[in-house]
This record gives C-alpha cells, sequence and structure tokens, in this order.
C-alpha cells in the first residue's frame, strides 16, 4: 500500500472512531438528572413508579432517599451510591427561602432508606418553627406569620386570613387550596409546615 493509501485508511479509521465514541455518548445519556438523582415520587407518599431506573440499571449502584422538610419538591429519589445530601437537597428543588440548612451536614454521605430532614428557620415572631418544633397552626397564624412561609407573600397571605375570617376558620389544610393564588404544588409544600 502506498503512503497516501496509509493516510486514507487512517483518516477513515478515525472518523468512524470518532462515530462510534459519539453514538456511545449519545445513548449512554438516558435520563440522567442534576445530582445523579432520579424523581421517584412527589409528596410523602411512597414511590409512584420509576420510569427511568430501566435506563439507569447499569449507572451503577442507588440509595433511594427521602427527602422531607423545607424543600422545593418534597418526595423519595434514587441518587447515586456515594452521592452526599447536597445532591439530595438539589435533587428535590433546592431549599426553600426559610430552610435551615446550617442545621443539615449537606456534606455527609448518603444511605439506602435516609430520611433528610431541612428544618425551618425562626421567624422574628417565633412564627416559623425549627426543627423538632412542629409546624405552625393556620387557625391561628397571623397575615405576617403567614408571609414567613416559603411560596406565601404579604397578598396571598392576607387572601388566607380574610378566607378564614368569612368562612369561620379552615377545616383542613387542604381547604387552603380554595384560597387563590395556592394552586396544588404551592399547597403540597405548604403541608410540612402548617397544622389545622
Amino acid at each position: 500500500m502506498d503512503e497516501g493509501g496509509k493516510w486514507q485508511l487512517i483518516a477513515v479509521a478515525a472518523v468512524v472512531a470518532l462515530a462510534v465514541f459519539a453514538a456511545a455518548r449519545w445513548l449512554d445519556r438516558g435520563p440522567a438528572e442534576p445530582g445523579g438523582a432520579v424523581r421517584v415520587s412527589r409528596g410523602a407518599g411512597g414511590a409512584s413508579g420509576d420510569a427511568d431506573s430501566a435506563g439507569r440499571r447499569d449507572r451503577g449502584p442507588v440509595v433511594l432517599v427521602h427527602v422531607a422538610g423545607a424543600v422545593r419538591r418534597p418526595g423519595v429519589y434514587r441518587l447515586t451510591e456515594g452521592a452526599r445530601v447536597a445532591a439530595a437537597v438539589a435533587r428535590a428543588g433546592g431549599p426553600a427561602r426559610r430552610a435551615n440548612l446550617t442545621a443539615v451536614n449537606l456534606a455527609a454521605p448518603l444511605g439506602d432508606g435516609q430520611q433528610v430532614v431541612v428544618p425551618t428557620r425562626v421567624g422574628p415572631a417565633g412564627a416559623v418553627a425549627a426543627a423538632g418544633q412542629g409546624p405552625i397552626s393556620l387557625a391561628t397564624a397571623t397575615a405576617a406569620e403567614l408571609e414567613e412561609l416559603d411560596g406565601i407573600g404579604e397578598t396571598i397571605a392576607e387572601r388566607i386570613v380574610e378566607y378564614r375570617t368569612e368562612h369561620g376558620g379552615l377545616r383542613s389544610i387542604d381547604e387552603l387550596g380554595e384560597v387563590d393564588g395556592i394552586g396544588e404544588i404551592r399547597l403540597e409544600a405548604l403541608k410540612d409546615e402548617l397544622q389545622p
């Protein structure tokens, strides 16, 4: 084979190798999520299915972790083995506005079946409870106290108090869904921070 033929063969081999590498990378991407996690379910209920698990079985061992408290999307998540608490919090949408991250060791490694609870900071009037002190009372909270909750601004806090006054109180946290401006996602996020 002449010199020109050798270089042509090398060039073809290089193009084929690059094409194979690119195809392998594309096929391997699968349903990867930030932090190496796959969402299993919303809320504190059980896992409602894992459509991504089949595509992730060959990615190494995983741990199943329940993330609760002051995060934007509490739930049960799969993370790659060796992931840290910070990855679980990030996968749950990140900390809520009133989250007290100094009370959580974000560098701790996760274990299978572990629950990660992110507590809330105590508000100026002690409205939002810290870890272990329980949620605030929906029946007695003032508009200012309600404003301290994640996703509740001045306008919605005032609507909650007005609704409570007009209807003689709130019979359950789910009844907050009747207040204009509180959708399903916001209602789910508030359930960990309130009691009737």
